[in-house]
């Protein structure tokens, strides 16, 4: 929906407009809610971050913590704006996030270890590239989904030779996180009419936003403490403040 109020970025030119209605508590934020919703997900990946730095962690989970760091930063810009061009720079870190996630998930078993980094590296530049010019709409959220059931065989795999409780615990927020946040975006756009009617707007859309900053958080604590088992680094999941879940490990002194 486009709303006839004065907007410092002027008309929707994205090809999608949420439910949330437009520049209602500033000129300056399209969708104040759905911007707001991706700030859960900065910090809960700047935690993850710092551990992984802390820790000297493999750099590849720095990146992807840095990754879903920029995704949600992509996310606000997109929301505030409504832009074309934000919106390339929101679903083109979505694209970019998955191959990392495939290539971490898959990499340790690959026996041509430079093949899996140069394709993904390939067919990432090459989407983006194709996205500047081409609006794909239906078609990219088919793609997206795709990307990510790719990603799921090797998350049940990790799942059911992980023998620590607290390590399946943060894989099963990661299952529930996900359920959570595709019914709360699903209802979002299917109900949006009625939804708007409501006295009270439960902003469906922006509570996809936190909860995929909980669910990546919860995915990439469970990834770390899975690696960390891979390289004998006796992983074990603390908790920080007791609410937030990450991985202490204890590298054997060689390493």
């Amino acid at each position: 929906m486009e709303d006839e109020i004065s907007s410092f970025w002027g008309p929707v030119t994205s090809s999608t407009d949420w439910c949330e209605p437009n520049y209602v508590y500033s000129s300056y934020i399209a969708e104040f809610f759905n911007t707001i919703g991706n700030i859960p997900g900065i910090l809960l990946a700047l935690i993850g971050l710092v551990n992984a730095l802390r820790q000297r962690f493999e750099k590849r989970f720095s990146v992807l913590h840095l990754s879903n760091i920029i995704l949600a930063m992509g996310g606000m810009l997109f929301h505030a704006t409504l832009q074309r061009l934000q919106q390339q720079g929101d679903e083109t870190p979505m694209v970019w996030e998955m191959l990392l996630y495939i290539y971490i998930l898959y990499s340790p078993d690959w026996h041509y270890r430079s093949t899996m980094p140069t394709f993904l590296f390939l067919y990432g530049a090459i989407f983006a590239v194709v996205h500047s010019q081409i609006r794909f709409g239906i078609g990219f959220k088919v793609h997206y989904a795709v990307l990510c059931l790719l990603c799921i065989p090797r998350m049940y795999k990790y799942y059911i030779y992980t023998e620590d409780i607290s390590a399946k615990r943060l894989a099963k927020l990661y299952v529930i996180t996900l359920f959570l946040a595709s019914l709360c975006w699903l209802c979002d756009r299917v109900y949006c009419k009625k939804i708007s009617g409501w006295y009270i707007n439960p902003q469906g859309h922006a509570l996809w936003h936190v909860l995929m900053g909980f669910n990546s958080y919860y995915a990439n604590t469970f990834l770390m403490f899975c690696r960390a088992h891979q390289r004998q680094w006796n992983p074990k999941v603390k908790h920080l403040m007791g609410l937030f879940p990450y991985v202490k490990i204890e590298k054997p002194k060689a390493q």
